[in-house]
Formats: C-alpha cells, structure tokens, sequence
C-alpha cells in the first residue's frame, strides 16, 4: 500500500495520539523491567526485540492496542484512519476527511429466475455476463462482469461522494439535515452481456439511498427488487442485496418519520407538478385541434414510455449536455451517436409489427450501447444544444409512413439543417414554394423524411400547424404562430427543467474511451490475418503478406475516418500515389474497404466475404501474388467505436 506523504503524516499522527492516549510507554516500561527480572539469563546482558515482543503479547500488551482498531474487512482498496468518538475507523484511500461519502456495497444477487436453469460455467468457458452500472450525482462506475445465474456472484463496492460542490472546502461537510434534502437518487442499471457480445437491458433501478440516515450506526443493509424493463416491467427481474454506510458517520441520527415525511412531500409536490402540467397539455391540445382539422393526422407526441414504463414529457428526455474534451466539434458528436447500434424495442409474440415504443433513460442507452432513434435523436439533440446549436428534436416520418425521430438546428441566418442520427449525415432543408409557377425551378429535397408533425427540445414543444405536414413545404419561422403552435416554456420548465421534480432521471456525464486504439487495431489486425491465411489454406491457397503495402492502406481508413466525422474527403491523393509506388509495373492492384461498429474479428471476415469484390481479392490467384490487410480501431467515448477493416492484394496480370 502507498499512500500521498501528507496521508502518510497524518497517519504517523493518529498512531502516536492512539498510544500516548493509551500510557504506552509506560506500560512498555513496566513489561522490561519485569522481564529483566524474571526471564533474563544470568548469561545474557541485554533482551533481543523478539524477546521484548513476545513479553508484550504475553502480557496483552499487544491486544490492548488493536482492540479499538476497526477493520472494514469489506472494502477492497487501500484505507487510512481516522480519529472520532475515542474509535480509530478505516476509510478508504483517496477519501478527503472532510467530505461526506456513501459507501454502496453490493453484496450478491438471487431470484434472477430466467436463469434458473443456467449451468455452472466451466474454468476459461465463455459465457453470458451481468455487469451493473451505477450513476450519482455525476459520478459513474461499473461492476466487473460475473456469469449469469440464478444467484450471481455480484460483490462490489462503490464510494459516493454526496456532496459535490465546492471540492476542498472542509466547511461544506454534508450535515444529515442536507443530506435529506438530496433527492439525487442512485441510478442502478443492470446490463446482460451474451456469447456474442450483444447487450441487453435487464433492469433500470432508482435507489432512494437515504434510510441510511436513520441508522444509529450509519450503515444498513436493504434488499433491492429490480424490475425488468418494457413490456416486463410489472414483473421482478431479480433482487440485489446491498448494504448503505456513511462515512464519517453522522452525529445526528434522523427518525425514519422524518425521512417518510420528506419523501411524501417530495412525491406530492412532484405528482401537483405533473398535475398541473397534464391539465395545461390537454388544453393545449384541443386548441391545437381545433386550429384545422388536418391537424388530427399530425405525429405530435406529447408524452412518451421510458423503459420502466413511466409516462414523461418527450421534452424531459432532452437536456443540454457538455461532453469536455470527450467530443471535439458537433460534427464529431453526431459521428459517435451515429456508432451506437440501433435496436428497437422487441414485443413479446411479435404483435404490433414487431415494435414496442419505448425511449430509454440516458443512462440505460449509454450502458446499453444500442437504443432506438428516438434514443439518438435525443441524444444528439443534448450534445448540439450543449455545443452552443440551437437544436430540435423532430418526429414525423419517413417515405412509406414509418414513424422516425431526427435532430434539426437554425441557424442565426435562419438556415435550417437536418442531422440523421442513426448516420451522422446533414442536410440542407429548402422549402418548396407552392405558390410559384408550375414551371418554375424547385430545390430536389435530398432528406429521406417526408412529413414532420412536432419539434421539441429541453425548454420548447411545437406543434405543426401548417396547413401540410409534408417537409418540403414546411417554413420552420418559430415565431409565427399560423404555423405553429408553441407550448408555454414556463409549463414545459415546470416539469423538464433540471430539479423541477423527483421523477426525472438525472444526466449522468459521458465516460472517455475504454479501450487504447493503437493496441486494438493490433490485434484486430493480427485476427484478421489469421483468418485470411485459413481461408486460403482451405482453398490450397499459400498466402504471402506485403507488410510495406499494408502500412500504406492506413491513410486511407484515416480519410475514411475523418470524412466521416467532417463531411470532407482529404489525403485521396497521397493514398493513390503511395499505392502507385509500391505496385510494380505491370503488376494489378485491388482494395476493399469496409465499415464496423464491433470488434469481432469472425463476424467481421465472414460480413466481408459477402461482398464479390471481398471475396476476390481474399480468394485471388495469379503470378506473384501479394495480400495485405490493414486495420484501425478508432475509440470514442462510452466503448463506442469505429472499426475500418481494408483488403488488398497486387498480382502480376498474365493474359
């Protein structure tokens, strides 16, 4: 154990205080000379230190001294002491005295009765994980994943810091009286990873975590009974036992009436709050109606299912977020929502087309990696908002009347641009003229949408009332109310605003790349070669790699890359001519690049030998065959990443 020189000291000092408390010295005193007394031989002039030590435990010296030594045998990292009510206390390492921490420690699962029948995984067998992922008050962690069973073997512990503002300052010690005002609860999400790596949504939890100021001890131990998500989630998914412990302790204990009471005004005061505000939508609503009758064929969406099945206000799924220095340029935000996969919500028995609405708290998406495009749409409207745009979120459709939510900004000159999260591509929305002459020239919509009924973000709702729907002939003047109908940002605020209710799940922080780029893309690359050499070698095919020409493929995954991000293709020609370079004359050149958002080597060779233009060129025979194969990993925040895989090959062309 290392601990910073100042932790060091004050532990030196805790020691010494402990001993002089305790008269040491003088009972150390008292022990040597008994001992010289009684167990000195007359040939021996002095006592070894074993002599003296085993006098000390002979005499409970020794048990004396760690009797009020207090161990937490649970946590698991580095601790250091520390001094209250006559009691030295172990707290972990890292932790500032005079902050006030919650330490959440997980202590197993049971009940998790769809995996009843899971057979015990066997050493080095890979198999289906849980992994649970905790938020609170911008603070994230994650639990190492263990095999899914009936009773999984989560053991964890997590430390809370409670009060987050003004780091440093020893005056703002969280008293119990604050910490019953914080309502931030700890957000559990629970993840099952399978086989294949595909993740699923087990359960989305909101601990309220403050029993434990009712405690004499500071610490309690509850049972968590963990609902699933969905269509399920009426029904227990499993129960996690944990136990709740504040450090320091708290001086003054709470009655649980107090906290019973605390929590039923906040309950009362939130349920007034959405009240009020469903009586104000309903209103609204009907004036909306009653502007035209077109208007009852609109796609405006007031409400909207998150995946506890909770009905809340699409504009409290919006929330201006800051990613640091995780996320250089909106561009680049709208590139790393673009490599979240999409799924959408799966319904028992396949009714209803197959799709269940359900738009997912931030954190259960971000954990999830996959979510739905009302997810990304979200999503990226809160990064752009938090990038200075003034950003909307859009629900209408796409050809053929599918249902689709995309991401709009306007500009300052009243240009407005559309974002598809799903690709991360841009389009440029110029309104049709219906009025003009029938042979006048009219722009070519190139966007795939068709008919937009609602806009929102964090503070606006605005509803389309124009006399059509149809995107191409939408002005997007927010301030003319013939063509839309705005919500009161007062009523919107009432129930979205950051704090306004107890119900809304708070915005956890982006997490920075897992993973390191230069040693995946290795890696990757080393699999991938593998897998080539097999395949020919099951063709009587031998395989000669050309290590030059395959450092020369990675500019172009580079520019690949980068145009993705930007919109801009750079460096084709320096790509082009190192190629030239390193083709010898009369000598035949072939590449294939392609695109993945996972990093698993077989499914990757397998998607890319679907492609004729893939498979020639790994299957390719002639005189003086080369192969050259290029990988490059590149990480975005929450384990999001790009993967760009190229094949090539150069031959000797012989007619």
């Amino acid at each position: 154990m290392s601990l910073p020189p100042e932790k060091a000291s004050e532990l030196k000092q805790i020691i010494h205080n402990h001993l002089i408390k305790m008269n040491i010295h003088g009972k150390i005193r008292d022990v040597l000379a008994e001992t010289v007394r009684e167990d000195l031989d007359p040939g021996r002039s002095s006592l070894s230190e074993e002599d003296i030590l085993r006098a000390l435990q002979r005499r409970g010296i020794v048990d004396d001294v760690m009797k009020d030594l207090h161990f937490s045998k649970h946590l698991k990292f580095p601790h250091y002491c520390s001094v209250s009510n006559d009691c030295i206390s172990v707290l972990p390492a890292n932790v500032d005295p005079a902050r006030r921490y919650l330490y959440l420690q997980v202590l197993g699962g049971k009940a998790f009765l769809e995996h009843l029948q899971e057979p015990e995984p066997l050493p080095g067998q890979v198999c289906s994980t849980f992994t649970l992922y905790l938020h609170f008050r911008n603070q994230r962690f994650r639990s190492k994943p263990v095999p899914c069973a009936c009773e999984p073997d989560l053991q964890e512990g997590f430390l809370l810091e409670i009060h987050r503002e003004g780091l440093g300052d020893g005056s703002k010690m969280a008293d119990a009286t604050t910490m019953l005002s914080i309502c931030d609860p700890v957000h559990l999400v629970l993840i099952k990873r399978d086989t294949s790596s595909e993740t699923t949504l087990v359960s989305s939890y909101f601990l309220d975590w403050r029993t434990v100021l009712s405690s004499p001890s500071g610490k309690t131990s509850i049972a968590v009974e963990l609902h699933g998500v969905g269509s399920e989630c009426k029904v227990t998914a499993g129960v996690l036992n944990m136990s709740l412990e504040l450090y320091p302790p708290p001086s003054e204990i709470l009655s649980p009436d107090i906290i019973t009471t605390q929590r039923s005004l906040e309950r009362q005061k939130t349920a007034e709050k959405e009240r009020l505000f469903l009586v104000y939508a309903k209103q609204w609503w009907r004036e909306f109606l009653e502007i035209r009758q077109e208007n009852q064929s609109k796609l405006v969406k007031i409400f909207a299912q998150d995946e506890n099945g909770v009905n809340r206000p699409v504009c409290s799924y919006v929330r201006v977020l800051r990613a640091g220095r995780l996320l250089e340029s909106p561009r680049q935000a709208a590139r790393f929502v673009s490599l979240l996969g999409l799924e959408k919500a799966p319904v028992v028995g396949g009714g209803g087309g197959g799709k269940q609405e359900q738009w997912c708290s931030l954190l259960a998406f971000l954990c999830r990696n996959k979510g739905d495009c009302e997810d990304h749409a979200t999503l990226l409207c809160s990064l752009l908002l938090g990038f200075g745009l003034d950003a909307y979120v859009c629900v209408g459709t796409k050809p053929k009347g599918l249902a689709h939510t995309w991401v709009m900004t306007r500009g300052t000159d009243s240009t407005i641009t559309f974002w598809e999260s799903l690709t991360a591509h841009r389009y440029l929305h110029q309104a049709v003229d219906p009025d003009a002459p029938p042979l006048a020239p009219q722009p070519r919509p190139s966007y795939p949408y068709r008919t937009v009924g609602c806009v929102f973000n964090h503070k606006a709702f605005l509803a389309n009332c124009q006399p059509s729907d149809a995107l191409e002939l939408c002005a997007f003047d927010f301030h003319n109310q013939s063509q839309w109908k705005v919500m009161s940002e007062e009523a919107v605020g009432s129930v979205c605003s950051p704090g306004s209710t107890t119900s809304l799940p708070p915005l956890p922080p982006l997490c920075g790349p897992s993973l390191e780029p230069s040693a995946a893309s290795n890696q990757l690359e080393l699999e991938m070669r593998y897998l080539v050499m097999e395949h020919r070698k099951d063709l009587g095919l031998a395989t000669v790699w050309d290590d030059h020409l395959s450092y020369v493929l990675s500019s172009a995954l580079a520019a690949y890359e980068l145009e993705r991000c930007t919109g801009t293709s750079c460096g084709n020609e320096e790509f082009q001519d190192a190629v030239r370079r390193a083709v010898p004359d009369g000598h035949t050149f072939k590449g294939f690049p392609i695109h993945f958002l996972h990093r698993n080597a077989r499914r990757a060779f397998a998607t890319s030998l679907r492609s004729p233009f893939c498979d020639e060129i790994v299957c390719c025979r002639g005189d003086r065959v080369r192969l050259a194969v290029r990988v490059r990993v590149f990480a975005y925040p929450e384990s999001a990443c790009a993967v760009w895989v190229m094949f090539a090959c150069k031959y000797r062309s012989v007619l």
